[in-house]
């Protein structure tokens, strides 16, 4: 028997809070399952999400019912080829009453952004997003201002329409703790959500959401995902897997130390989730795909055959060796 056995407790007060969450979402969105706790573990890990999927699947929505229910400001920016990094971090607008420039932010300085189309920005602007996504600050001007604790980042792309879009640089992506595949309800789902939503707006909906955590609340959970114990064989195999990504013929560009880190944070947040105070494998394997599918790049001879990164990667948890 693998020395990483378990019996679930289920009984911490994190796991108290995310079944919370979790009962508020329900209210609202249908399904989507795995992208709630995707959010969840980013919320904890305080990791910015990257949305992939067609119009129309919640993605807003569920930026709006997160934002409810951490109690935290929410902003929405739409990014469009003519935005500019001043339409987003914020600009110095010259006062004439006392002769001085004053910082003016922008729509960013929020708890909770969502960046709908984040891939129709030029290169410009999306390279004003590098700073605050990593350092939670801005620099404008020679002055630097700090963002509000929690900040987490929900950016939107359309996987279908391309015109009229860019590529999202590799260092931007990097920065994202997880890209998430959002795809159409079931048959069953769709007709619940019909049924549901009758004689309701989107508004009345989101009304019936209540605020579940504080900001304080949410930082006691964030330390303690931090105190979750894993052990250094499954330390080595999360080294493993993102080592492998770097030698794999299919693989162009590999996965940076930031995912190698990514990926072991949201282990441990995902043992938080299940009421377990330790990581095992299970953990390390269900976050591989959300952590490295937007990391790695393939070799144009793979694309050309039609493998994916998620095939790739898949392959890899089965070459990599499972410490016991």
């Amino acid at each position: 028997m693998s020395e990483f056995s378990f019996e679930p407790s289920n009984q911490t007060p994190l796991h108290a809070h995310m079944e919370r969450i979790r009962g508020e979402i329900a209210q609202v969105v249908i399904g989507q399952e795995q992208l709630m706790e995707l959010l969840l573990i980013g919320l904890l890990c305080d990791g910015h999400v990257l949305l992939e999927g067609v119009p129309g699947v919640a993605k807003t929505l569920t930026a709006k019912v997160m934002a409810k229910i951490v109690a935290a400001r929410f902003s929405r920016i739409q990014f469009t080829p003519d935005l500019m990094p001043s339409d987003v971090v914020g600009t110095s607008v010259y006062n004439p009453q006392d002769g001085k420039f004053h910082f003016k932010s922008g729509p960013v300085f929020s708890h909770l952004v969502l960046i709908d189309e984040v891939n129709r920005a030029p290169a410009k602007t999306q390279a004003a997003l590098f700073e605050v996504m990593e350092e939670r600050q801005v620099t404008v001007d020679g002055h630097t201002y700090k963002m509000d604790y929690p900040f987490l980042i929900l950016a939107t792309q359309n996987p279908i329409e391309q015109e009229g879009t860019y590529r999202l640089p590799e260092a931007q992506l990097d920065r994202f703790l997880f890209k998430v595949l959002i795809s159409y309800p079931s048959l069953e789902e769709e007709t619940e959500l019909l049924n549901r939503q009758q004689g309701r707006s989107q508004h009345d909906l989101l009304d019936q959401v209540n605020q579940v955590l504080s900001i304080a609340d949410l930082q006691t959970c964030r330390q303690a995902v931090q105190a979750v114990t894993i052990d250094p064989k499954l330390v080595h195999y999360i080294a493993r897997l993102v080592q492998e990504t770097r030698t794999n013929p299919a693989i162009y560009l590999g996965g940076s130390p930031r995912a190698s880190l990514a990926l072991l944070r949201s282990a441990k947040a995902k043992a938080a989730l299940q009421g377990r105070g330790f990581v095992i494998p299970e953990d390390v394997q269900e976050m591989a795909l959300p952590v490295l599918r937007h990391r790695i790049m393939l070799t144009p001879e793979k694309e050309m055959e039609g493998l994916t990164a998620d095939a790739v990667i898949l392959q890899l948890l089965q070459q990599v060796d499972v410490p016991r």
